[in-house]
């Protein structure tokens, strides 16, 4: 197993020990342990993109397994947020069916013989989610020192967080479907 695979694997590990941290209130700075492990899942996701460009190191395993880990990451911080009232259920399903929908009509394309590459919209959404939880995270563990800090409006900044990836999400998986509705045309 090569080293980007490694530190994918890596990724999915972090993610039990980041809910342990994050869930657990009982544990001293909790949530700027949560926000140190999300930070150093999500340097790994960089890092293995970027070794196994630069090494010609890429596989069918990682390419495989890299979707499936970044998307564990973000939807188990997401998750973990409705149970703190920190977004919105219906707002992390809409987020949830954009990537079912998705990953089909690239297994579709991909039974077409064809490869689809993630778009401008899809990268903005992913960049926009990824930074709505490191934000959150952030004032998280802020809150963790109390004093002024401990007022600090997470529940509300959070939840329009979310909405604003949900939309950008919507947006993103219509364009998606838009560009490649071709594929629902193609016969074998």
């Amino acid at each position: 197993m090569n080293t980007p695979n490694k530190l994918t694997l890596l990724r999915i590990c972090l993610v039990p020990v980041f809910l342990l941290f994050f869930l657990c209130g009982g544990i001293p700075l909790h949530n700027l342990w949560a926000l140190l492990v999300f930070a150093a899942a999500s340097v790994t996701d960089a890092l293995d993109g970027h070794i196994a460009r630069s090494r010609n190191l890429i596989t069918d395993f990682g390419k495989f397994l890299d979707p499936v880990a970044d998307k564990v990451l973000v939807f188990a911080a997401l998750v973990a947020f409705i149970d703190f009232k920190w977004a919105s259920s219906v707002a992390v399903i809409i987020m949830i069916a954009r990537e079912f929908l998705v990953s089909s009509l690239r297994m579709v394309a991909a039974d077409n013989g064809t490869v689809i590459a993630a778009g401008k919209l899809g990268k903005l959404k992913t960049a926009v989610t990824m930074a709505s939880i490191v934000t959150v995270l952030v004032l998280a563990a802020l809150s963790d020192l109390g004093g002024a800090f401990a007022s600090l409006p997470i529940g509300t900044v959070s939840n329009v967080l979310v909405w604003v990836s949900a939309v950008i999400t919507v947006i993103s998986g219509i364009e998606y479907l838009w560009k490649n509705r071709s594929q629902f045309n193609s016969s074998k």
